[in-house]
């Protein structure tokens, strides 16, 4: 009885999304949520255009998928932590226009430490077309929920680079992956061998995870994930507040 009553909930929240679209929150609310770019805690330094409020919305199937991952987790005493999710297309553009806009602060400077922010194109950390737009893309970590964490971003600080020791870089509340979300580094890529074995460990359990899900992770970026065959089209809805 109560799994029909959470499944036309689920339903009824759906209806308010296009293409089959939920809020993760729906599916499952014990997921992590710290959706980046809806805050100015991002490469850009302020919300990106269609975040307009900071909610994982992703294509039905994959949050289905998602809630098995994180009960598996859930049994380690680790949960899963959305960066983001379905990422509006007008979001992705605005990601393009900030890469040609010819300036470059140090608050920026410090998620592509080792060139410049107009050679994301050519290294392949910014595209003109996301996976995240069709909702099938997601940017993920894990946290250890018996670990402390507590400390919060300090848009005030002047953090370390996101190479740095763990210690030194913005705070994420999660375990130390060898460096920050959305770091444009040789160090990111997922089977990168500048990594301590500790953070290669937790690399390989949050792929493993994700894999036996279908997921997928793009090699440049041990954050990254997608569901193949679930999504094509692009689509530009703004994230809304859940009601």
């Amino acid at each position: 009885m109560f799994a029909v009553i959470g499944a036309a909930d689920v339903a009824a929240q759906a209806q308010k999304l296009p293409g089959g679209f939920v809020y993760l929150r729906d599916i499952d609310p014990t997921i992590i949520q710290d959706i980046r770019y809806a805050s100015s805690n991002n490469f850009v330094g302020r919300p990106l255009r269609g975040y307009e409020a900071a909610e994982c919305v992703v294509k039905r199937e994959v949050g289905l998928l998602l809630k098995g991952v994180q009960e598996e987790l859930a049994l380690q005493n680790l949960s899963l932590k959305m960066f983001d999710c379905y990422r509006p297309a007008r979001a992705v553009a605005d990601m393009v226009a900030w890469s040609r806009d010819g300036r470059e602060t140090p608050a920026q400077k410090r998620y592509n430490p080792s060139f410049s922010k107009t050679d994301l194109f050519r290294l392949g950390y910014i595209a003109e077309r996301s996976g995240h737009s069709t909702g099938a893309a997601l940017d993920l970590t894990l946290v250890d929920l018996k670990a402390d964490n507590s400390a919060v971003f300090d848009p005030n600080k002047d953090y370390a680079d996101c190479t740095a020791n763990v210690n030194l870089r913005a705070p994420e509340g999660s375990v130390d992956m060898g460096t920050s979300y959305d770091c444009s580094d040789v160090k990111a890529n997922t089977s990168a061998t500048s990594i301590t074995a500790a953070q290669r460990r937790w690399r390989e359990r949050l792929v493993l995870a994700m894999a036996r899900r279908g997921f997928v992770n793009y090699s440049k970026e041990w954050w990254h994930f997608s569901l193949p065959g679930t999504g094509r089209q692009a689509y530009d809805f703004p994230i809304t507040p859940r009601k």
